[in-house]
């Protein structure tokens, strides 16, 4: 099942910070709902654990995350895969861009992505709620982490 999502938060922070922040395994961390580990690797990436749940399906997923066309501090694009055993798998991208608006950063995201599994059961509607919700939280822990 393929999914996309878009959108854009602003952000009360310089560019230089939130581009900083974005590229800090601690703050993803953080930010990111459900993630019990992530560590930086040496190919400008990340490796990653996080338990999540969609509708009754819940799982701990694993994957790598690698980053490409730099352009700091303007933006990157994300790409990744997670494995998350009987409860399927997850894979897919987003190119996020940064641009300095009112006074602040505004942080505009693209993702697409590819579900198999159990997961890919749920149907489209639940699936996109449960990443609408997911991408919300990530951006309301980001936004507080940028802000101070």
């Amino acid at each position: 099942m393929a999914m996309t999502m878009n959108g854009e938060v602003q952000l009360a922070a310089p560019r230089e910070m939130v581009w900083s922040k974005l590229n800090d395994p601690d703050v993803l961390k953080a930010c990111i709902p459900g993630c019990e580990e992530l560590e930086k690797t040496e190919d400008n990436g990340f490796r990653a654990v996080a338990k999540m749940k969609v509708g009754p399906v819940s799982a701990r997923f694993k994957g790598r995350v690698t980053l490409s066309d730099l352009d700091p501090p303007n933006g990157y694009r994300i790409s990744g895969e997670g494995e998350g055993g009987v409860a399927g798998f997850a894979k897919g991208g987003a190119t996020v861009g940064l641009t300095e608006q009112d006074g602040g950063t505004l942080l505009k995201y693209d993702v697409e992505a590819q579900i198999g599994g159990k997961l890919a059961q749920l149907g489209q509607r639940l699936i996109n709620g449960a990443a609408k919700k997911l991408a919300d939280e990530f951006f309301a822990n980001f936004a507080k982490a940028v802000q101070g």
